[in-house]
């Protein structure tokens, strides 16, 4: 049975309206609450305020960068917050993109595929307890261990990833994949991306925890809902880099994706929010009435192999907003 998760929103939102939010996630009886970090507030000391103010709902990280903290810090962090959690931690990482890793972390954004598999390596070194002993292509670790106890069960290591060798990447290496701006179409592709990795490193792709977070809105005016998620995606594609570009060219928007591009560069904000076109909502998120809405987000979780989707949230909405679509899309 597919899982419903939360993707807490990464905006102003305060750490106590976001611990808040998980409270109110907890008890509408979602299985995991993940906090993204991005250049607000960090998220480590948000999923610590969540883990303090929750009791049974797993708790993770959609993605932590692998260039702003070293690999063992990660590892750290993730053995700390497990603790912390009493064993309802998961790690997520992944390399993000290179305009938030360059331009606000200032380190060159080199070889992302690799450096992620050694973070991915090195933290469950760090998590085992034991002496580190790493010689890799980027990471010569050695000498030192975890000088507190290592958590009695480690964390699992989830990797985010949107193109087909991050993904493969992730199923040969990692404890679980989210997935992120994908169709249902786009996500069995990937789906056999990660199949295919987990073959390479003799794995059972069962062993892998796939989620996809969805953009989610519900409003009792539908095209108010669809306007904040148009407004997300468009600043996503416009004002990210090439990532998000490539992964709606990769699903056939390659020409309205650059069109988005080019208008917000232009600075035709308006402009590009109109250029999402309806068929590109309806394939990658679940925005409208909570009717539209619920039907649009089953439709994620009926692809088979998907083990859990993640509400999202377009960062255009208000806190109201987000609390009543938490409410009108929990699990049934």
């Amino acid at each position: 049975m597919t899982a419903y998760d939360v993707h807490l929103p990464v905006t102003d939102h305060a750490v106590d309206d976001v611990a808040d939010l998980a409270q109110r996630a907890e008890r509408l009886e979602y299985d995991q609450v993940w906090q993204p970090e991005t250049w607000g507030r960090d998220a480590v000391t948000a999923m610590t305020a969540i883990a303090e103010r929750t009791e049974s709902i797993g708790i993770g990280s959609s993605v932590l960068n692998v260039y702003s903290r070293s690999p063992a810090l990660l590892g750290q962090t993730a053995a700390t917050l497990q603790e912390h959690s009493d064993g309802r931690f998961r790690l997520g990482v992944g390399p993000s993109g290179p305009i938030l890793v360059e331009a606000w972390h200032g380190v060159e954004f080199e070889r992302p595929l690799r450096r992620t598999r050694e973070a991915v390596e090195i933290i469950r070194q760090v998590c085992s307890g034991e002496t580190l002993s790493y010689d890799g292509d980027l990471f010569d670790l050695s000498t030192f261990r975890l000088r507190s106890a290592p958590p009695e069960t480690p964390p699992p290591v989830d990797v985010a990833a949107m193109g087909p060798k991050g993904v493969e990447m992730a199923g040969r290496f990692a404890d679980g994949w989210h997935g992120i701006v994908l169709s249902p179409d786009a996500i069995e592709d990937r789906l056999e991306d990660l199949e295919r990795g987990a073959e390479l490193g003799n794995r059972d792709p069962d062993d892998v925890r796939t989620t996809i977070s969805v953009t989610c809105c519900v409003d009792e005016d539908g095209d108010r809902a669809r306007e904040l998620v148009s407004e997300h995606l468009a600043f996503y594609v416009g004002g990210m880099g090439t990532y998000y570009r490539d992964a709606l060219a990769r699903q056939g928007y390659e020409d309205v994706a650059m069109e988005i591009a080019a208008e917000w560069a232009n600075g035709n904000r308006e402009h590009a929010t109109e250029l999402v076109a309806d068929n590109l909502l309806d394939d990658m998120t679940a925005a409208g009435t909570r009717t539209e809405a619920r039907s649009a987000i089953d439709r994620f979780a009926e692809v088979e192999g998907v083990d859990a989707v993640a509400l999202g949230f377009p960062r255009g909405a208000s806190l109201d907003r987000v609390r009543d679509t938490l409410h009108a899309l929990a699990p049934e």
